[in-house]
């Protein structure tokens, strides 16, 4: 089992998503976050509002996956996140060592899905 999060621009959720249903990848978690990777200082439009400097809004994503799904996973949220443009983001996939299903008590593999 894996956890892969991700950080991408806002802008290009919907493209993720998209790609992440097609790849039969259903199980997602989406929160914003604020940070900056390399483009510190470079402006940003965020909805037609220029943004300069430390923090820019991002989102973050995490799906926890079973090993079959990580390949396909990382493959989609590339094809939907990147622009080729600094600040497409970055994928983190590290280890899940335990997940438990609340309602049923399931564990592991399973409680995935």
């Amino acid at each position: 089992m894996k956890l892969i999060t991700a950080i991408i621009q806002p802008h290009r959720l919907d493209e993720v998503k998209k790609e992440l249903y097609a790849a039969e990848v259903n199980l997602v978690t989406v929160s914003e976050a604020l940070g900056h990777g390399r483009q510190l200082g470079i402006d940003e439009f965020y909805r037609g509002v220029k943004e300069t400097g430390n923090l820019l809004r991002k989102i973050r994503i995490d799906v926890a996956v079973n090993e079959a799904f990580v390949d396909r996973t990382i493959n989609a949220i590339i094809k939907g996140a990147r622009t080729g443009k600094i600040g497409d983001g970055k994928i983190f996939v590290t280890d899940l060592t335990r997940c438990i299903r609340i309602r049923t008590g399931e564990e592991g593999a399973e409680a995935i899905g």
